[in-house]
Parts: C-alpha cells; structure tokens; sequence
C-alpha cells in the first residue's frame, strides 16, 4: 500500500468528506459524554464529600474503576478527535525520522518501567501484613461474602499505608507520594483487589498478549525491508513516515475490513476455528518462556516440556484448515505439515534434552542462571557437543514453524498457498500471527538454553563490585539488573535469532518435499543420536577424569574464541556492506526515494 485511505480523508480539498464530518461528531460526542461521569466519580471519592463517607466498602472500587475508565475513555476519544481533525499536521510529524525512533525508545522504555512497577506492587501486596479477621466474619466483599482472613480495605490503610512509607522487597524503605491521610485513602481501595492471585494473573496475561501483538507487526515490517535489501529494494517506504514504520499497521486495518470469505463446499465449523488453534498455542507457550529471573508468568519446574507440548499442537491448526477448506492444494499443504512437524519434533526435543543434561534441570530459568558467569560459560560453547545441539536445534525448529526452506505447506510455486489458499481477511492474519509468535518462541528457547539468557556477556560478579548490596541495597539491585541480568539481554539476543530465519528465508532456496524428510530421516536424527551419546559420555568422562576436566576447559575456550570471532566477523561484514553499498550490486537501495 503505499498510502492509507481512510474514511475522513478529504477528496476535494476545499470540502469536508461528510465521513469526516460523521467521525469528528461522533468522537468529539464521545469525549463529551465521559467528561460528567468523570467529575460526579472524583466527587464521590473526594475527602471532603460525604458521599464518599456514607458508600460502602465494597461499592468505592467500583467508583474507582468508574471514575478511571471516565477520564481515560475522555482523553482517549478526544485525542483521537483532534487527530482527525488536524490529520493533516500529524501526518507530517509522523513523517519526521526522529518521530519512529522515539516511539520506539519511548515504548522500549515504558515497557520497562511499567513491567518494573507492577512488580514491586505485586511484591509488596505479597508482604502485607494480613488482617485477623475471624472466619465467621460479615466483612463484606465486592462479591458481598466474608473474606476471613483476607485483606480488607481497612486493615490495608492502617496496617501498612497509614503515616507509613511503602517498603519495597530490597530497596530499604522508598516513601511514596506524601503519607496518606486518614480521610484519602483510595490507595488502598486501588490495592485490595490486587491481593487477589486471580487478578494479578489477569493483569500479567494483558501484558503477555500485548507483547505478541507487538511481535508479528515488528516482523512483518522487519521480514519486508529485510528482503527488500537482500533483493537491492527499498521495502516498505510510504504508509507512515520514515521507511514505512506504519505498513503492518496499514495492512492490518485492511485486513480487518476484508470479506471473511468461507468456502461453501467445506466445513464451516471446522474452517472457523482453524486459525485459532494455530494462534492460541503459541501464545499459551509464553506463560512458561521467562524473559528474566522474575519476568515469567509461571516459573514452571517442567516448562522445557511444556512449551513444546504446546508448540506441537500448533500442527492441528494448519491440519484442520487444510480439510475443511475442502481444497486440493490445501489438502496436500496440510499433509506436508504433519508430516514435517510430527519428523523434525523428534531431533528438535533430543536436541534440547543435551543442554537439559548440562544443567541437570528442566527449569528454564535455572538453565539460565547456571550461565551468568560469562558468555565463555554459555551453553553453546560448554562442549564440542552443545556446539554441535545448537545448530542441530536452529535446523530443527526452522522446519518446525515451517520457515524456508522449509516452507513446503504453503509452497506458492507448487500449491497456490498452501492450507492458506481458501483463507481471507483477519483469518487469514490469524495463521501469521501464530506463525511469527512461533518463530519469538523458537528463538527465546535457543537464546534460554544455549546464549545465556537474559544473562550479559560478563560475569555478573563484576556487578557486585560496583557497588555492595550492604553499602545501598537498592542500588545494588538496580545495577545488577540493568548490567548483569537484565530482561534487554534476552530480548535482544532472541530478536537476532529471530532476525536469522528472516535472513535465511531470503536467502536459500526452497528443498523439495522429499528432501525435508530426508534431511530429517537420514541426517539430523542420526546425528542428534550421536549427539546425545557423545554428550553423556563427556559429562561422565569430565566427572571422574581430571585430565578430561583441562580438556574441557581447553575446548570450552577454544568455542568462545570462535564465537567472538563469528561475532566480529559480522560487524565486519556489516561496516565494509555500508561503507561500500554502493560498489554493491544494484544501487536502488541506496537512492533518496520519497520518505527516507
């Protein structure tokens, strides 16, 4: 696309489309009709108001919750009608190339803080002192039953908020603002129903799922400039700005409005909920993926297992959309599939079980945390055959979520689209959405069980020694988690082994069917099996044979050396590509097209 039409744009410029007229009324309205509803909420919950005195305990978080969504529902909609209104200027902010850079810095940002917030609330609602209330007590709750020993928006202001400062886990004693004030005690109202497991799980699966928004509108966009560049083309240049930062979104809001077209020969049932047993996996992988020590929805003591139960049900997904589309092409796609997932699952998981024998643990954090003594102790470079599983596993899982050159169940030059080919509109998005939400996954688990985690490339004692946790323990936790254990670290390595099925994809040509099996058959099982063996074998050599143990070690440095080596060798690489793009072939892609 290389604009966005929407329904408020002007087509004669010296008129207003009535659509845009119809949009500024209606959102405007909106905003207006928020605003009241906000004033009569904060008046209820002001100090002084004896209305806020005479509501009873279990109906102010309701106001709360009222008087919240009021002001947000108010800037929201007005916001949006000052943007149609004045599209024309946004439109050129949004074009400015420092304007993507700082949304994505800004968003970088804010996700940290938030994430890094709510966890210290979460902590601290975990260390409050409980109210001894007895079980037989008509304390009422928001559900209108007692709550027996469970907090009360009582005992929470006077047990821990009241003339006190809140105590985060670690960081001393860190006031917050002002002191609370026995008439004003909304915080604790804001607090009490956190106290809930139920609620805080709500509240983590929200940023979860917002998370695997982000990562297939990164990717596509990400996926299209990649092969652009290979190709000697620009990629995505016009809808929004600078290098076509908004085409995912563009995209997106055409999908949305396309027709949802359902073959009238197969089954409608089966064709409709296809793309979300393809989604929904996936996206219940990342419960048990840990982006650091804390930063996991469920540390589980078998989430190795459980992410690859769940990746592996992915297949009934493409399965199901192939028959039900009652298609020959989609039908010989979904066949391809099943029998290329149910294969490379084999060497994929015996892959996996070698850095699993090193740690001594399923716990993909505990795997993580046993390499945070530098990137020399990184799984990948423990032994020539963690080496070895490594690249045995990348192979593997490409093959798995069905990325060139393994790409047959789609296979345009062979299948029209695969078990895609009937699909439209959001369904069809649906399939992506699953697919690159596969490929985080895939590399989140490469970067856990061979890179090191959200570990640095430096020992994490050397954060300790900056400052003591004795001297200023909240400093300490802060340096270590920004220098040596930092949720970034595993972000970025995963988003380069993401970014390395982008580039092979454009890269290698697509194998034949009976290629995939063989490779699989012939190759990767047998050499996984060997693998394994060799691995088990060292492991109990290392054990009991110290000249084995300088060997180890020989070894273990002589991989890290060629790791930093490979490392220098791409910036290499990448800085001789910039300084010379244009000796390169073709220089289209080096040109000041319209909006670079």
């Amino acid at each position: 696309m290389a604009s966005i039409t929407l329904p408020w744009v002007e087509r004669n410029p010296k008129t207003l489309s009535s659509q845009r007229r119809t949009a500024l009324v209606l959102l405007y309205g909106l905003a207006l009709m928020h605003i009241p509803l906000a004033i009569v909420s904060w008046i209820w919950l002001s100090p002084m108001s004896a209305a806020s005195r005479e509501l009873a305990d279990w109906k102010i978080p309701l106001v709360i919750v009222l008087c919240i969504g009021a002001i947000a529902g108010t800037l929201l909609f007005l916001t949006a009608a000052l943007v149609v209104t004045f599209y024309r200027r946004v439109g050129k902010i949004l074009a400015a190339p420092w304007v993507a850079f700082t949304i994505f810095i800004g968003a970088v940002v804010g996700i940290i803080a938030l994430v890094w917030v709510h966890a210290e609330v979460f902590a601290f609602i975990k260390t409050m002192e409980p109210a001894k209330i007895s079980a037989t007590s008509d304390a009422p709750t928001i559900f209108g039953t007692s709550i027996g020993y469970e907090h009360t928006v009582k005992s929470i202001y006077e047990n821990n908020l009241k003339g006190n400062a809140i105590r985060l886990p670690g960081a001393g004693s860190i006031p917050y603002v002002g002191q609370f004030p026995g008439d004003f005690p909304i915080v604790a109202y804001v607090l009490w129903p956190l106290q809930f497991e139920i609620v805080r799980d709500l509240i983590a699966v929200g940023g979860i799922i917002g998370f695997i928004n982000i990562i297939p509108g990164f990717g596509i966009w990400w996926e299209r400039k990649i092969a652009g560049r290979i190709q000697s083309r620009m990629g995505p240049m016009r809808a929004g700005g600078w290098h076509g930062w908004a085409q995912s979104a563009a995209d997106g809001i055409k999908l949305i409005f396309k027709e949802d077209f359902v073959p009238p020969s197969g089954d409608g049932l089966l064709f409709r909920i296809a793309p979300y047993f393809a989604l929904v996996p996936p996206i219940c992988a990342f419960i048990a993926l840990p982006f650091a020590g804390a930063w996991v929805f469920r540390d589980l003591d078998v989430a190795l297992l459980f992410i690859l139960a769940m990746l592996g049900i992915e297949v009934m997904g493409v399965i199901l959309a192939g028959w039900a589309s009652n298609n020959k092409w989609s039908v010989y796609g979904a066949m391809r599939e099943a029998c290329q997932m149910v294969s490379y699952e084999i060497p994929m998981g015996m892959a996996l079980l070698i850095p699993v024998m090193t740690a001594g643990s399923l716990q993909l954090t505990e795997i993580s945390n046993q390499q945070g003594g530098g990137f020399w102790t990184w799984f990948v470079f423990v032994n020539p055959w963690c080496f070895a599983a490594f690249f045995i596993y990348y192979c593997a899982a490409l093959a798995s979520c069905k990325r060139a050159p393994f790409d047959l169940p789609e296979s345009e030059s062979e299948l029209v689209a695969g078990f895609l080919t009937e699909y439209t509109g959001f369904r069809w998005s649906l399939f992506f959405f699953g697919e690159y939400a596969a490929m985080f996954i895939i590399a989140g688990l490469a970067t856990i069980l061979f890179l090191g985690g959200w570990m640095s490339p430096f020992p994490s004692a050397w954060a300790d020694q900056i400052i003591t946790a004795d001297t200023n323990p909240f400093a300490a936790t802060i340096i270590r988690g920004v220098i040596a254990e930092n949720p970034l670290w595993f972000v970025a390595k995963a988003t380069f082994m993401f970014f390395l099925q982008l580039w092979i994809r454009w890269t290698l040509p697509r194998i034949r069917i009976d290629q995939v099996l063989y490779a699989c058959v012939q190759v990767l099982l047998p050499m996984t099996m060997v693998v394994l063996l060799g691995n088990t074998l060292w492991i109990l050599a290392v054990d009991h044979w110290s000249w084995m143990q300088t060997a180890d070690k020989i070894i273990n440095w002589i991989l890290a050396g060629l790791g930093v080596a490979a490392v220098l060798g791409m910036f290499g690489i990448a800085s001789y590509g910039y300084r010379h793009n244009r000796r390169l072939v073709g220089t289209m892609a080096v040109e000041g097209l319209p909006g670079k």
